[in-house]
């Protein structure tokens, strides 16, 4: 995997990023989302490297990157302060503006970065989501059971830490194989290097925080901007065709509240579009991003 890539680690005002580099021409940055790694691109960085200098990061509290300490109000681990980390990480790498895209969590620090840094996102491409507000905001009981992971992370510590670091293969095979549809997505190295990082109790507990500020700052954060301020920049938006965006939003529509332009549509996978799916994930990010 990412043979070509150079691995980094980057200080940022905040942690420190770990992730790779490859390729040529102009920047883009792909962002993970969860049980996952940066490790998730392994099938669609190489192709965008062969037009793009692809970075791939580990997000704030996952992988190889920093778990800094986390505060009452969960400030450390908002989008916000994820999405800052990032900006820096490739301001560190000499590109003061890049295409970003993301997947689930990747995707939520992607949107909150084009928000927040738009001299900074000159695209961004939105993987299997809706925003955090929304979801929220129309949350019912399809989401309480479809999401639960979502309510059992974000429940006050230690529990969640703690029965996840007794048994974190229970946890992402559950993630890797319910929210997928292709049985040989995951092979079995793979597979490994995701459910490691969760035997990790700092680890645990940095991607828990993260949750408890989604239900928190970050909501708060979409509701502030929620008609005020917009993404400006073109976007692209990708979704499961049978899973829960799919089946509880029209995800386009949602989008156009936000997006100034927005585009795309459902693609025959499950969750996890680049691994399920690469080739036609590729397929429609070049044509986005031709």
């Amino acid at each position: 995997m990412f043979e070509a890539f150079e691995e980094f680690d980057i200080s940022t005002r905040g942690t420190a990023i770990h992730g790779r580099r490859g390729g040529s021409g102009p920047p883009l940055l792909l962002l993970h989302g969860i049980p996952e790694t940066h490790l998730m691109w392994h099938r669609v960085a190489p192709r965008l490297a062969e037009r793009f200098t692809v970075v791939a990061t580990d997000l704030r509290g996952f992988g190889d990157s920093g778990k800094p300490p986390s505060t009452p109000d969960h400030a450390p681990y908002s989008m916000r302060e994820i999405a800052r980390d990032q900006v820096e990480v490739m301001n560190a790498l000499g590109f003061d503006w890049f295409v970003v895209i993301g997947h689930d969590r990747g995707a939520r620090c992607a949107y909150r970065m084009a928000l927040d840094h738009p001299d900074a996102v000159t695209r961004l491409a939105v993987l299997d989501i809706v925003p955090t507000g929304d979801a929220f905001s129309r949350a019912n009981m399809d989401f309480s059971l479809g999401f639960w992971v979502w309510s059992f992370l974000a429940a006050p510590e230690p529990v969640p830490e703690q029965l996840i670091t007794r048994a974190p293969a229970v946890l992402v095979n559950h993630m890797l194989d319910t929210w997928s549809e292709v049985p040989d997505a995951f092979p079995e190295e793979l597979r490994a290097a995701y459910i490691a990082p969760f035997g990790d109790l700092d680890t645990v507990h940095a991607i828990c925080e993260s949750y408890r500020a989604a239900a928190t700052l970050d909501y708060l954060h979409d509701e502030a901007d929620r008609g005020l301020r917009r993404i400006t920049c073109p976007t692209l938006a990708l979704w499961s065709h049978a899973g829960p965006v799919a089946a509880w939003y029209r995800p386009l529509g949602v989008w156009r509240a936000w997006c100034d332009e927005v585009r795309g549509g459902p693609i025959p996978a499950g969750h996890f579009l680049p691994e399920e799916a690469p080739d036609q994930t590729t397929r429609h990010l070049l044509d986005f991003l031709a």
